[in-house]
């Protein structure tokens, strides 16, 4: 499953976007798909997650502001990032995990989208 990134760009602060991460695949199968951002200079850090049972989590700088969902029919993920600060500015990137009873794990990266918000 490879995975498409899309939906950054140029906004003010206090405005919003919507990225979306296409799956090649079948996403519910997938047991965690996530977005992870990364800053100029910066190590990538955890923005949100979900699992298969939508269960999410958000890192405590995008809580109540952001919001992480799925839709397994059209094998698509999407933030929906709301009230947007300066410090939001990154490249974006989905994540995609999946592990078999086995033991066995599967994970993929998306190429990344940019996000830059204006203050």
């Amino acid at each position: 499953v490879q995975l498409q990134a899309s939906g950054g760009g140029l906004v003010q602060a206090g405005g919003s976007l919507r990225l979306s991460c296409a799956a090649s695949g079948n996403i519910a199968t997938i047991n965690v798909m996530a977005w992870y951002r990364q800053a100029p200079g910066q190590q990538r850090e955890l923005v949100a997650r979900i699992g298969s049972s939508r269960a999410t989590n958000y890192a405590d700088s995008v809580k109540g502001r952001f919001a992480i969902s799925k839709d397994p029919v059209k094998n698509t993920m999407y933030l929906q990032m709301n009230r947007l600060k300066p410090e939001d500015t990154g490249v974006y990137y989905c994540y995609a995990y999946r592990v078999w009873a086995s033991g066995q794990t599967w994970d993929s990266w998306g190429q990344g989208t940019q996000v830059t918000v204006s203050s």
